[in-house]
């Protein structure tokens, strides 16, 4: 893993897993999205991570009307990395889930580097009461779906954004996922430094347990050598302590909405910021210095935001 001395801090913002009847302070609207962002930009995130709603029901969408809704806005605000999902939702096709990012040519996309069993309907049985009729058949659907991202669907989703100058944010669910990653380095179709983002606690994918961290870390140092950062995201309760831990072994962080909607144990997160600030306090008391964007944008050889289509 290439060496660095500043770690750099993520903020997911929405995502696409959580529902509006999970939380009532996840960001819906554009304008909600808008300002989260922001302001977990001014807590301290050096990248932003981002997802579309609607803005009536909070089913994820990928439609570039809905991004432009809140993209200029942020990119107004403040300096922060802008990161379009290409996951998307869940169910959508390729063409969808690509979308966003080809309008918007973003400094960087999120890019899955496998196909796996993803699985979150144990989470329809801890809701009461429903908001709108999508949320529970969206979570139920995930006990027999496969979110499909083939080695053809891959080389297209890498070709048709790199061609813009977009680089990668690549979501590695499970340790096969980094073979994936290798095999497209050594064909020349995506270059270093990769930006690896290890994604624990999803099921279907590598379980959050502190000995699969070290071994995803030891297979992509294999794999990578110098040519790679380590980001990780955990889902819900060990996303701080995952964050924390990568953090000490040198590596990167992601926080945020999307990969958990509590700050502490039983307690709602009111704010993308808060999980920030959360994460910085912490990191600032192990002496581990946090990159700003300037900084994220010269390690990860970024095009600047003055070069996306925003």
């Amino acid at each position: 893993m290439r060496k660095s001395k500043k770690a750099i801090v993520t903020c997911a913002v929405t995502g696409s897993i959580h529902t509006p009847s999970m939380t009532p302070y996840l960001p819906i609207t554009a304008d909600q999205i808008a300002s989260q962002a922001v302001a977990a930009a001014e807590a301290g995130a050096a990248i932003l991570h981002l997802h579309a709603r609607d803005e009536a029901t909070g089913k994820p969408t990928q439609a570039p009307e809905a991004y432009a809704r809140f993209l200029p806005r942020i990119k107004a605000e403040c300096d922060a990395v802008i990161n379009i999902t290409t996951g998307g939702g869940l169910g959508m096709s390729l063409d969808d889930r690509l979308a966003a990012a080809k309008w918007a040519q973003p400094e960087i996309a999120s890019m899955n580097m496998g196909s796996f069993n993803f699985n979150i309907s144990g989470a329809a049985g801890r809701i009461e009461t429903f908001q709108h009729d999508w949320e529970k058949p969206y979570l139920e659907m995930t006990r027999n779906f496969i979110l499909s991202n083939t080695f053809e669907e891959i080389e297209r989703g890498i070709g048709e954004l790199a061609a813009n100058g977009t680089r990668f944010e690549f979501e590695c669910y499970d340790v096969g996922h980094l073979y994936n990653l290798a095999h497209f380095l050594e064909r020349g179709l995506v270059k270093p430094p990769l930006f690896v983002q290890g994604v624990f606690g999803i099921l279907g994918g590598i379980g959050a347990e502190i000995d699969n961290l070290m071994h995803m870390r030891s297979v992509a140092e294999r794999l990578f050598g110098e040519d790679y950062y380590l980001s990780v995201l955990a889902a819900g309760r060990n996303q701080m302590p995952f964050a924390t831990i990568n953090a000490i072994a040198g590596g990167h962080v992601r926080v945020g909405l999307e990969d958990s909607v509590y700050i502490g144990k039983g307690q709602l997160a009111e704010s993308n910021a808060d999980q920030v600030a959360k994460i910085i306090r912490i990191l600032n008391e192990l002496s581990i210095e946090v990159a700003s964007p300037a900084e994220a944008r010269e390690m990860l050889a970024l095009k600047g935001a003055d070069s996306v289509a925003f």
